[in-house]
């Protein structure tokens, strides 16, 4: 009996602070802005956006049947559509300050439960912003704009600025940039955390994709059984890899002279392929491997595999680069676990 009392406790303390969470971010999109977020993108946005919840009981989250006023929901707790359309502006502004693009609709709808997701353990962190973090962001934004005027002591100016610029009031473009400083500073906090374990072989490893260069020739098939029927043909033919290049010379690519670390990130060749390749002699020729489309045989042209006395020079250099490689690959997996905990439920699709 207890134990469903304690249980039954943390669950009304964890609403609690969802609730909480949820009133404070209402009250931020819409602060200074009498209450209209229509305004937020360039793009007009539908006009029934809701900020209600913020006067709704500590009881009633979570227990609600009907779904209208809101996105989806995490952890069990509904999210109202006013924060979704919030971080969707703010994204469709100033894209994705902690990662890659979104490259469609699909990756855009993610990002946006992701941030959301990251606002929410911020709040819970107690990571705000201070005024001078504030000041800085704006400062920066308007010189990447070319603007000649002080925001902070010529206010009609930066309001007419943001309103015929962004298409926004200035307190929304400032509670913008409030939520990714606020995202931001929890990934570093993260980051700071992590202490990655790292042996001599990964380090030297990480030496070579930076230092270690190959110029290829790659013959690119859309399937690996193609890939596979090439290679076995040419496999120690250099004579016949010609002949195959006269006949069809539009599926072969060259590289360049460039580093393991652009063949591995660029052309997505598999980091233990390429390294492998920078052992082998100039004018042999490498098995399939994936490339960023499709399939590739590659054929060495040209190589320079770093010395010794390089890696004893810059071996400081390449440890701190893997281990940001190896905290950002960490951050990445507590996301990944963080979304998965969170049972994400997207009520309707939105425009």
């Amino acid at each position: 009996m207890k134990k469903k009392k304690k249980s039954y406790f943390i669950k009304i303390f964890f609403v609690f602070l969802i609730f909480e969470f949820f009133k404070l971010f209402n009250i931020l999109i819409v602060e200074g802005n009498s209450g209209n977020i229509n305004n937020l993108t360039n793009t007009s946005l539908p006009t029934d956006l809701d900020n209600s919840t913020v006067t709704t009981n500590v009881s009633d989250l979570g227990s609600q049947t009907d779904n209208q006023g809101y996105a989806g929901e995490f952890f069990g707790i509904k999210v109202p559509i006013g924060n979704y359309y919030f971080i969707k502006a703010t994204i469709e502004r100033f894209g994705n300050k902690l990662g890659r693009q979104p490259q469609n609709e699909e990756e855009k709808e993610e990002l946006i439960w992701e941030q959301l997701l990251l606002s929410f353990i911020a709040f819970n962190e107690n990571i705000t912003v201070s005024d001078e973090e504030l000041e800085l962001a704006i400062r920066e934004v308007l010189k990447n704009e070319n603007v000649d005027f002080d925001f902070k002591t010529d206010k009609d100016n930066y309001k007419e600025w943001t309103e015929k610029r962004l298409k926004e009031t200035p307190e929304v473009f400032e509670n913008q940039l409030k939520h990714l400083i606020q995202i931001e500073k929890l990934r570093k906090n993260i980051l700071e955390k992590i202490e990655p374990k790292l042996e001599d072989e990964q380090v030297y490893k990480e030496f070579l994709k930076e230092y270690g260069m190959l110029n290829l020739e790659i013959a690119k098939f859309d399937t690996e059984k193609e890939a596979d029927e090439f290679y076995k043909k040419v496999a120690g033919r250099t004579n016949l890899w010609e002949k195959e290049k006269k006949k069809n010379p539009k599926i072969f690519l060259k590289t360049g002279l460039v580093s393991i670390a652009f063949l591995v990130d660029i052309w997505k060749i598999p980091q233990d392929a390429a390294l492998n390749m920078l052992k082998r002699n100039i004018s042999d020729t490498y098995p399939t491997r994936p490339i960023y489309k499709g399939y590739g045989v590659f054929k060495i042209l040209e190589k320079n595999v770093a010395s010794e006395e390089k890696f004893e020079a810059v071996k400081g250099e390449s440890l701190e680069k893997l281990k940001q490689r190896k905290k950002i690959s960490a951050f990445e997996e507590w996301l990944k676990n963080l979304k998965a905990q969170a049972n994400l439920k997207i009520y309707e699709k939105k425009n």
